[in-house]
């Protein structure tokens, strides 16, 4: 029976199924038929695959080769399958044992060179999910595949050290001279072989140093207290955040400076992060896991598809899929188009984005603090008595209108951002740093992780209405603020869960048990300033 067996990955958003690739040699006219299924970059791989075994040594067969991609209703695309599917065809020729329990990953070149391919690690996290450790992949993805715990990962540069790994002639086999030439320009050794499975060395104390000095520092903030307290506050609870102020105020300066003051990612989130990353890696790959959140900051002409993913086929993830576990910030958010805006609405609550398409449906996380940066009008002058401002009634309702009710109901921070004064930028005092405010941020995000560990919740930010009203209900003496609010019409059901969520977090900033009636009215001062109501 010729008939060979090999294992690839097949990923439908983060979701990864273990794909058994069956080859068939048979009678016929010659030829190579895939099924089940392929899309378009995958259906070429019968001809790459044809030069890469040529060219390593071992030719295919010239008679009919049937591969068929098990299960056959599961989308399958991309050139990651390359590998798999010349292993199960030099199989079937009984040119190499058939290795049972090995999953293959990489893309194949003409001349035999195994190629890295994006998506790696939650490839290789299905792997392991599935019971199925041992990996093959290209020698550049070693690092990035090696990250996942329980992995048995082996890599190759080349399609020879795999055939001949599984018991191919060794005389018959050959490394390409242009892949060796290749390999010499890039200042790599010529010599390939296999790199046993060990896993990836983790972000040390002087790289995490290194990369805390580059980046933007709170000291750099000239006055803007109540500002900078939003910011804290928006850290140290994930909360939502709207910064609305005229131009050169200091609204892009802060939203930078928010990944600074957050605490690195758990081992599990930074797992999650990584894995959305690693869809876009390709070629780049990546050696550690991502322990700093990340930040998305998308040009205001961004389409919908570009902020929450799509795309034809399969969909892929966007700036807010990117962002997952870190900060997405639109500036100047009126100029973005309003159903790209509201199409955030949904992730704002559930914390993933679930895209569907004629292809499949792919589900990515997507909980990630939203920062928006806004004038008050077009011109930007309508601040204070705003006897500068060109603008008209209209154009001023039109332009703050592209900020739908419903959105800015879900952004739980609302904060002016005025201008600054001359005094204040020749004062010459050094405002607090990125390190002292991480601090307070860190100490406040350990309080609320050890009150609500048993809740099975992290942040403050996360807190659902039942609890606020359950278990962690406060007094009616210390809400009378925020129940005047609610019953005056000026604060939605919504809208009072995020106050009482934010009065938690001011609470934890100051170290109290609970917060107190004090706190819940810094956190309606916090939600209601840029839409100057005074509560």
């Amino acid at each position: 029976m010729s008939l060979g067996r090999a294992a690839g990955v097949a990923l439908i958003g983060l979701n990864g199924s273990i794909v058994d690739v069956e080859a068939d040699i048979g009678g016929g006219l010659p030829g190579f038929v895939l099924l089940g299924l392929p899309d378009a970059s995958l259906a070429e791989s019968r001809d790459r695959i044809r030069s890469a075994a040529r060219n390593s040594g071992v030719p295919l067969s010239p008679r009919r080769i049937t591969v068929n991609l098990v299960p056959a209703s599961l989308p399958k695309r991309g050139s990651s399958f390359d590998l798999a599917i010349v292993v199960a065809a030099l199989a079937a020729a009984g040119d190499i044992s058939s290795p049972p329990g090995v999953v293959f990953i990489a893309e194949l070149g003409l001349d035999g060179c195994l190629r890295p391919v994006s998506g790696v690690l939650p490839s290789v996290m299905a792997c392991v999910a599935a019971g199925r450790p041992r990996v093959v992949v290209a020698a550049e993805n070693h690092a990035e595949a090696s990250l996942v715990p329980g992995a048995d990962i082996t890599s190759h540069r080349h399609l020879a050290e795999v055939l001949g790994r599984f018991g191919a002639d060794p005389h018959s086999l050959r490394q390409p001279a242009a892949a060796r030439r290749a390999e010499t320009a890039n200042g790599r050794p010529s010599t390939g072989g296999a790199t046993p499975g060990r896993a990836a060395p983790d972000r040390t104390a002087s790289d995490r140093a290194a990369l805390d000095r580059s980046a933007p520092d709170m000291a750099d903030i000239v006055g803007q207290l109540e500002a900078r307290y939003a910011l804290e506050v928006a850290a140290a609870g994930g909360h939502h955040l709207l910064l609305m102020g005229p131009p050169g105020a200091g609204k892009t300066m802060l939203a930078e400076r928010l990944p600074g003051i957050l605490p690195d990612l758990t081992d599990t989130e930074a797992m999650e992060t990584t894995a959305v990353h690693s869809l876009g890696g390709g070629q780049r790959g990546l050696d550690r896991l991502l322990r700093r959140p990340p930040f998305e900051s998308p040009h205001h002409s961004a389409s919908m598809v570009a902020l929450i993913g799509g795309g034809s086929g399969l969909p892929r993830p966007g700036a807010a899929s990117r962002a997952h576990r870190g900060v997405l910030f639109l500036d100047e958010a009126p100029e973005f188009a309003a159903k790209a805006l509201d199409s955030l609405r949904q992730p704002l609550e559930s914390g993933r984005l679930t895209l569907h398409r004629a292809a499949g449906a792919a589900t990515y996380p997507a909980r990630f603090q939203l920062v928006l940066a806004a004038n008050p009008c077009p011109c930007g002058l309508s601040t204070g008595k705003g006897i500068d401002c060109t603008c008209t009634p209209m154009q001023r309702r039109r332009y703050l209108d592209r900020l739908s009710g419903p959105l800015l109901d879900r952004i739980d921070l609302q904060i002016g951002v005025p201008r600054v004064a001359a005094v204040q930028l020749r004062g010459g005092v050094r405002a607090e740093d990125s390190a002292a405010v991480g601090a307070r941020v860190a100490a406040a995000r350990e309080l609320q992780r050890a009150r609500l560990d048993p809740l099975g919740l992290s942040r403050n930010a996360d807190l659902p209405g039942t609890l606020l009203r359950g278990e962690l209900a406060l007094p009616p003496a210390v809400t009378a603020g925020a129940d005047r609010e609610l019953d005056r019409g000026r604060l939605t059901a919504r809208g009072y869960d995020r106050v009482l969520r934010i009065a938690w977090t001011v609470g934890d900033l100051a170290r109290h048990d609970r917060p107190s009636a004090g706190d819940v009215d810094v956190a309606l001062q916090l939600r209601q300033h840029a839409k100057g109501e005074t509560p």
